[in-house]
Parts: C-alpha cells; sequence; structure tokens
C-alpha cells in the first residue's frame, strides 16, 4: 500500500475516533451541564466525521485503487495527491478551530479563518480531481 495512502487511511482512522468523542460530549450536553463551547461542537462534529473520516477514507481508497499514471506524470501525479492530504487536513483543522470560536465570539478574525478553511478543502478538492481525472480510463 502506498505511504500516501496508509496517510489518508490512518488519518481517517484518527477523525473517526475523535469525530465519536466529540459527537460523545455533544450529546452529553443536554443531560450534563458542560462548558457553552460544547454546544458549538456539533459543527466540528460533522466535519471531522464527513471530511475527516468519510472524505479521507473515500479519497485514500481511490489513491491506492484507480489505475496508475503513466511514469511520466508520477512525480505530478504524486505531488498533487499530497496536495490534496495536507490542505483536506489543514481546512479541516483550521474549520475545527475557528467554527466554535465564530459561534461563541463572532468576528473577522474567526470569519476569516472559516473562508480560508473552506478555500483549503476546495483546493483539496480541485487537487484530488486533477489527481485522479488521468487514471479514469478504459482498460
Amino acid at each position: 500500500m502506498p505511504r500516501l495512502t496508509r496517510w489518508f487511511i490512518k488519518s481517517a482512522l484518527l477523525y473517526f475516533a475523535l469525530s465519536m468523542l466529540v459527537g460523545v460530549a455533544v450529546s452529553a450536553q443536554g443531560v450534563m451541564r458542560l462548558p457553552p463551547i460544547v454546544a458549538a461542537l456539533m459543527p466540528v462534529y460533522i466535519h471531522l466525521f464527513m471530511v475527516g473520516w468519510v472524505t479521507q477514507m473515500i479519497l485514500g481508497v481511490a489513491h491506492w485503487m484507480f489505475p496508475r499514471v503513466a511514469k511520466e506524470s508520477a512525480d505530478r501525479a504524486q505531488r498533487l495527491a499530497l496536495v490534496t492530504y495536507v490542505t483536506l487536513n489543514l481546512g479541516l483543522l483550521v474549520r475545527a478551530v475557528a467554527e466554535p470560536a465564530f459561534a461563541l465570539r463572532p468576528g473577522p478574525v474567526w470569519a476569516g479563518m472559516l473562508i480560508l478553511s473552506a478555500g483549503l478543502q476546495w483546493m483539496s478538492a480541485l487537487a484530488f480531481v486533477a489527481t485522479v481525472w488521468p487514471r479514469v480510463r478504459e482498460r
């Protein structure tokens, strides 16, 4: 299994465990008296689960299973796959910090960080498409 595929899959597994922990905290908010930040974690839970776990697992398996590109394009494809991994995870981590902060104290800095996180994740999507597109071909 290629190294970058292992990074995607192991990161996805970590995000899965983390999202379940955040989900437990959010669920406990209705039963226990927890700090207000816990209630603001619902969007973080959703992003950790859907982007961190589901999307990242899909991207990792796709990177592994799709046919390889021609040797002359391999370096470019590997760089794009690395850009996909880095921008997806950086965008997710920025969102995990900015989302609850913005919910508790709206302001231009947190709003800017949310825009930055969305932009990073969009760049990740574009890099993934550019990586996989040439690999979708007939036999």
